[in-house]
């Protein structure tokens, strides 16, 4: 096996019908690889139907002899609707003599002879698939998973790792350059006996040979998407969540979630691979990637519920130490895999009570009467669970508050908090679940979103947009829906920080009385608050320092607008891996005002993009300072002089090489190259800089005292230009060779690129749809309102995401 290969996984509802099957080999045709591996559940009600076969088998044999023949006929009708009527019959021979063995079969049947049964309808699943998809061209195996897997029975099964790994090495060798398509919810113990690995057996059988096969994805298909905010049969407006957390996900499949079960998840935590949930039924309708984080937590994403919840009430005798019981009970119930949904400890009354589903309660009470602790035992039975599940919900005032206030109505048994801090728990006596189900949702999600802001950088666009977010804060909360606090400035050396709020408009003139010198790291400063939904970092410097911390920010859970160009620009193995964390976080990182000011650029080049164009060639005046500069520039005024000017009128950095000598222009190629989807280095990008060598390691002032030497190349090369009836422009240019260059060009006088407006940027956009007509991007590319605008666009645009 190798890291690209993959692992699929579909359950009994996905192989419902002909329909079904032919839905998955589709899907196979388009998602999987050669080599890839598959597992498969029984087909539809198959596995139900052998239960009730079994049932009957013991009672009256005309109906076990009905039921049978009813399977036998789905089976068969099956392999007719979806083979061609040679490679049909060949399965069918088979199947009828596997029937034809399971009517021989008399009552009582051992344990072993029943699962053997129950397994049947994974095999049946496992050989019809793999016929159909080589009638697609598509090679593949059926291959029976206890010829592999290795575990013994028990209250839940567990495969035997060691003895599994080389017997699956041993089949996986034997069938190079096909799909593998795997039976589900079984393996053999050691003396050769049928094992069913339990509640959703063939979910852990997916991730446990995904792990041994060292694969580097899990998808499991089902009837839904993924992970929704609550169970969308219930609660209609529950949302889709895109990302979950591992621990997350662990909490909820402990807490019994339907949708995913802890044992699928153990593989998941013991490996590198990584699982996620699509919907068979609608490919494309989303899903959910159950991935490891390191972005901490802000509350709750989901709520859940649990009907045929069961208390264990443990008394011990007021002679008796109670202290000690607690930890010693919970002690062996985890040793032995069966830890409590939830319990409390009632000190007063020396009782223990410990909650859990019907299927484990068997199992934990044995495991409590083998250890003989002196104590009373009583069930309560017909309880019902809710619970908010998120990293972080414990510390969430709000999410906390508002799970509280749902339940203060309701006749609760005990409330319960993990110390994961990943769930709240209550279990009531109620049957009113679906009811407050929705009350839930809607009271931890759909009350008003907070969101804060931390300003990294206070010069002239950061004052710009801090008037900006002061006279639109109102109307961006009325609109949205949301609260939003500026809640930290960062400065060089000093910040100021106050989870109360700051006033935006009062940020300049009472910064210095405010702010603290940074002494302490600001970032835990931030991470530590708890009253924010969603934290928002502003990065407006041009500090490496800041986008060199990006990283930091995903992981922590933040999102990220910047003006700052130095991460867009980066070399390509930073700038994926900015990219990658945000999307593996499910943070965003939006930087328009990197590229031409408030112009919508990079928002036009990337969807350009998505939508199926081609960029074939992109050029333009990219800066405003040298488009200022060169627009002015008719010989009569020297160039230095005009450098002076702008710079006397805030047109230029506050040290104007940082202008002149392209950088600025060549990062932002680089980023609309991306953006275009091409990959391009910096250093590809071939620069001419205005600068000469000379004035490089210069104060600003002696900067500006010896720049006359600007002069004289660039008043020889206006000469020449004028004679031939041309203007000098700074010009950007790529091709999609990957071509690159930033330099000053002759160009004619009515070409579009040379009748600017001062301080105005124009971008074309050559693709497949724009070839003979470029698209052109025209404006304002310079000054401090339009990057504040821009900024504030993509905080308007962020806000529409969250």
């Amino acid at each position: 096996m190798n890291n690209a290969t993959q692992l699929h996984k579909f359950g009994g509802s996905s192989l419902a019908n002909a329909e079904c099957f032919d839905r998955v080999a589709n899907i196979l045709a388009e998602y999987s690889n050669v080599g890839d591996l598959v597992i498969v559940s029984a087909a539809g009600s198959t596995t139900n139907n052998l239960l009730r076969w079994l049932t009957a088998l013991e009672k009256d044999g005309r109906i076990a002899h009905e039921i049978l023949l009813e399977l036998r006929s789905y089976q068969n009708q099956l392999i007719s609707d979806l083979l061609p009527q040679k490679t049909a019959a060949l399965l069918q021979d088979l199947l009828n003599s596997e029937f034809t063995a399971l009517s021989a079969l008399n009552a009582p049947l051992t344990e072993p002879q029943k699962s053997a049964v129950l397994g049947h309808g994974e095999v049946w699943s496992s050989r019809l698939l793999s016929a159909l998809l080589c009638e697609r061209d598509m090679q593949s195996v059926a291959i029976d998973s206890r010829d592999f897997l290795r575990a013994e029975a028990g209250t839940q099964p567990e495969i035997d790792r060691n003895l599994s790994w080389p017997l699956m090495k041993s089949v996986l060798v034997q069938h190079p350059h096909k799909r593998l398509v795997i039976t589900g919810f079984m393996a053999y113990n050691q003396q050769g006996e049928t094992v069913l690995l339990g509640r959703n057996g063939s979910d852990y059988s997916a991730t446990i040979v995904g792990a041994l096969a060292e694969v580097s994805k899990v998808t499991i298909w089902s009837d839904v998407a993924g992970v929704y905010s609550a169970d969308p049969r219930i609660v209609e407006d529950a949302c889709l969540l895109p990302l979950l957390r591992l621990d997350e996900a662990s909490e909820l499949a402990r807490l019994a979630a339907p949708v995913l079960h802890s044992r699928t998840l153990q593989p998941v935590a013991q490996s590198a691979m990584d699982l996620e949930l699509r919907c068979s039924h609608q490919p494309e309708s989303g899903s959910t990637r159950i991935e490891r984080v390191l972005a901490s937590g802000r509350g709750a994403k989901i709520v859940t519920s649990l009907d045929d919840v069961n208390l264990i009430e443990l008394t011990l005798s007021q002679a008796h130490d109670f202290e000690s019981l607690e930890p010693q009970v919970l002690a062996l119930l985890n040793k032995a895999q069966l830890a409590p949904l939830a319990y409390e400890s009632q000190s007063d009354q020396h009782c223990l009570r410990l909650a859990y589903t019907s299927e484990l309660l068997a199992g934990a009470l044995a495991c409590i009467e083998s250890a003989n602790f002196e104590v009373a035992i009583e069930v309560k039975t017909g309880l019902s669970l809710l619970a908010a599940v998120g990293a972080g919900v414990t510390n969430n005032a709000n999410h906390c508050f508002g799970f509280y206030q749902t339940l203060k109505s309701v006749n609760v048994e005990f409330m319960f908090e993990t110390e994961s801090e990943l769930s709240i728990i209550a279990v009531v006596r109620t049957t009113a679940i679906p009811s407050l189900l929705k009350v839930l949702h809607k009271q931890l999600f759909q009350a008003q979103k907070r969101v804060g802001i931390v300003l990294c950088g206070k010069g002239n666009i950061g004052s710009s947009w801090l008037d900006l977010f002061a006279s639109q804060k109102d109307e961006l909360e009325k609109r949205r829906g949301m609260s939003f606090d500026l809640i930290g400035v960062i400065a060089s050396q000093h910040y100021w920080f106050d989870e109360k709020g700051i006033d935006a408009s009062k940020v300049n003139s009472q910064f210095s009385e405010k702010a603290v010198a940074a002494e302490e790291d600001w970032l835990p400063l931030v991470n530590r608050q708890t009253s924010f939904d969603e934290i928002v970092v502003l990065d407006v410097t041009a500090s490496q320092q800041v986008s060199d911390r990006y990283l930091e920010f995903a992981e922590h859970g933040m999102h990220l607008i910047s003006a700052n160009k130095l991460a867009g620009s980066a070399p390509s193995e930073f700038y994926h891996q900015v990219q990658d964390v945000f999307a593996k976080t499910g943070r965003h990182w939006l930087y328009n005002a990197t590229v031409g000011a408030g112009l919508p650029v990079n928002h036009t080049v990337r969807d350009l993009r998505e939508s199926g164009d081609d960029i074939v060639a992109l050029s333009g005046i990219f800066s405003g300072t040298l488009s200022w500069l060169f627009q002015q520039y008719d010989g009569s005024i020297p160039f230095s002089e005009l450098v002076d000017l702008a710079w006397q009128q805030g047109l230029t950095e506050p040290d104007p090489r940082a202008d002149l000598d392209g950088t600025d222009v060549m990062r932002k190629l680089v980023i609309l190259a991306r953006e275009s989807g091409l990959e391009l280095e910096p250093e590809s990008v071939k620069v001419e800089s205005l600068v000469p060598e000379s004035l490089l390691a210069l104060s600003v002032d002696e900067f500006f005292h010896q720049a006359s030497i600007l002069n004289e190349a660039l008043a020889e090369r206006l000469d020449k230009a004028q004679s031939e009836g041309k203007v000098l422009r700074y010009i950007a240019r790529l091709s999609k060779e990957g071509e690159a260059t930033v330099g000053v060009e002759a160009l004619e006088a009515h070409h579009s690129l040379a009748n600017l407006l001062p301080c105005d940027n124009i971008f074309a956009i050559e693709s497949k749809w724009y070839k003979d007509n470029p698209l052109v991007i025209r404006g304002p590319g310079a000054g401090r309102e339009v990057t504040a605008g821009a900024l504030q666009s993509d905080l308007n645009r962020l806000s529409s995401l969250l």
